[in-house]
């Protein structure tokens, strides 16, 4: 797409930067709604939220096209609202409602919604990549041009089910994009721990033969222009592509709150990456260029806050499940 010059290179339209924004503030308003409101013991299910990284998941969404495909991690709320899932769908799967994305059965790590494209999220580390590699063959063997976008961590790396896919999709020249959010731990082991120094994860994606990029997870321009590249690539045909974007996590692994006191990370750390917060960043930036006014982000908040607490308020007024559901779905 043509760039125009907001402040640098990467800089993408006003109209897609807005959009961009939107669609940041969204996914973390709709996160710190769940983070404030969990302890009043309506959602009975663990949530794993992605507070500090709403941009990959943001310009991921906005390149791929509503029949793409995709897969998530099981901290996949805004894989799934980048993607363009219906936000009351998902409120009701996570208050266990039948009005749920997946009839109140599974919860916070089992978001799906076909209607968009987005294929399903798990709570199995990897366990989403062979499934997004089978969605690539079935469209290659179709005929069709969809891609299909795998969202991984950077713990998947380390499961053999990702090389396996993986180096399948390069024998087959498939049409995948592997994603991969670099949030620097799996659970609360630091890569340090995990891989030998000078490892990169993107290097290990080239050494299966996948085409590479890598970088700022927390630049949503950065992460639109490199992943628009690579979807295209994809899309004519060129072979898979894996991205790995550096990013941070805010929040607990698991839950609503803050676990910096418990030592696997440092405060300093913390902070470091909160101030590059990449909706701060990108409001600041739009700003300074006269594509928003701080009066015209007054105005999408409050229209972000007001589809939130309506998707709130379906989720809690949802009914539950009857009984009977539990014997249904339960063989394909």
């Amino acid at each position: 797409m043509r760039a125009t010059t907001l402040e640098t290179s990467t800089a993408l339209e006003p109209v897609l930067a807005r959009a961009l924004l939107f669609q940041m503030k969204r996914i973390r308003f709709v996160e710190e709604e769940i983070a404030r409101r969990y302890p009043e013991g309506l959602m009975r299910c663990p949530t794993h939220l992605s507070i500090g990284q709403e941009a990959v998941a943001a310009a991921v969404g906005a390149v791929l096209r509503r029949d793409d495909l995709a897969v998530g991690t099981h901290r996949a709320h805004a894989h799934y609202l980048g993607k363009g899932g219906s936000l009351r769908a998902m409120l009701a799967e996570i208050y266990g409602k039948v009005t749920g994305c997946s009839r109140g059965r599974g919860g916070s790590m089992h978001l799906i919604d076909l209607d968009v494209g987005f294929e399903g999220s798990t709570a199995i580390v990897g366990n989403s990549i062979p499934i997004g590699v089978g969605l690539a063959l079935a469209a290659q063997l179709r005929g069709t041009d969809q891609v299909s976008c795998v969202f991984v961590g950077d713990g998947a790396i380390e499961e053999g089910v990702f090389y396996e896919a993986a180096n399948f999709a390069v024998v087959r020249r498939l049409p995948v994009v592997f994603l991969c959010e670099n949030n620097l731990y799996s659970v609360y082991s630091p890569l340090s721990v995990r891989q030998p120094p000078g490892r990169s994860i993107h290097g290990l994606a080239a050494a299966v033969g996948l085409a590479t990029d890598h970088g700022d997870g927390n630049d949503v321009d950065e992460v639109y222009v490199k992943t628009a590249a690579a979807v295209g690539r994809v899309r004519a045909g060129e072979g898979p592509c894996f991205l790995e974007y550096a990013t941070y996590r805010w929040r607990e692994h698991c839950g609503p709150n803050y676990d910096n006191d418990i030592g696997y990370r440092t405060e300093a750390e913390y902070l470091a990456w909160r101030e590059r917060d990449p909706v701060m960043l990108y409001e600041r930036k739009l700003v300074a260029a006269g594509v928003f006014t701080e009066a015209g982000i007054d105005v999408m908040q409050v229209e972000i806050e007001q589809e939130v607490s309506d998707a709130f308020r379906f989720a809690e007024d949802s009914p539950f499940p009857e009984p009977a559901e539990a014997f249904e779905h339960v063989y394909c």
